[in-house]
């Protein structure tokens, strides 16, 4: 199984991955994914179960807005990760890739980070907690509410953006299932502006720190830092496209 495992992880790597990616999830992932090769499972179904276990972590997240029940969310969350890792390696190893995949795949992440972003604050609400600014809310203060409205829309318009920008009529690429994967890559000098992405990119990817957050008792603070995140990518983007458009 081991064996098998390893070849998964090397046929399937992605390229330019993130450290908690490359050296976690994807090899626990190549684990499912030796498991359940020679099954009649499909990269499709794998990614409908993320989303369902993703809905569960939600639930949970709403349900129980304590210290435990963060986790219990948490491990819940990473468990839909690992199969929406498992999906994509599946559908590479067994040379089933396709843009409807890629697309569908996409499409359920879009509905998972809206998701969360949609039920941590009822969560606060239920719990009270700290709110936007450091200041600490107590339980049912509609602020809470009034926030997630407002991060629900950050976060759907976030994605959005994507979207557009990586539409082929704009980036001007077509994008192929292959695009993201490699089986070698050269190594690259970083410069001080591929480290600042990087560590954006890893802020902005919560399943490689929320459980840090969820261990720590804030997941009021990581919500927050989540939607400015958000915000700042908003505010990058529309600035290149009013420039591009409008002038």
């Amino acid at each position: 199984m081991l064996t098998s495992a390893a070849r998964v992880y090397r046929e399937t790597r992605k390229k330019h991955d993130l450290l908690f990616n490359a050296y976690l999830m994807r090899p626990v992932a190549a684990v499912v994914v030796a498991s359940i090769a020679r099954t009649r499972i499909t990269p499709n179904q794998l990614t409908l179960l993320n989303l369902a276990v993703f809905v569960v972590a939600a639930v949970i997240f709403v349900a129980f807005p304590s210290f435990g029940g963060g986790l219990a969310a948490v491990v819940a969350l990473e468990v839909s990760y690992c199969f929406d890792c498992a999906d994509g390696m599946l559908a590479r190893y067994k040379k089933l890739a396709s843009p409807v995949g890629s697309a569908f795949d996409f499409f359920t992440d879009e509905a998972k980070a809206v998701l969360l972003v949609a039920a941590l604050p009822v969560r606060l609400w239920r719990a009270g907690g700290m709110g936007f600014g450091g200041h600490m809310w107590e339980a049912r203060d509609a602020r809470f509410l009034l926030g997630g409205i407002a991060g629900v829309v950050c976060v759907a318009s976030a994605l959005s953006l994507t979207n557009f920008l990586r539409s082929p009529a704009i980036s001007g690429r077509h994008q192929t299932a292959d695009a993201y994967y490699e089986t070698a890559e050269r190594p690259r000098t970083p410069t001080i502006g591929s480290v600042v992405t990087t560590f954006l990119r890893f802020l902005n990817h919560y399943p490689s720190h929320i459980w840090l957050w969820a261990l720590a008792g804030r997941m009021d603070a990581y919500l927050w830092l989540w939607i400015a995140l958000n915000a700042l990518y908003l505010a990058r983007g529309w600035s290149g496209i009013i420039v591009r458009f409008g002038m």
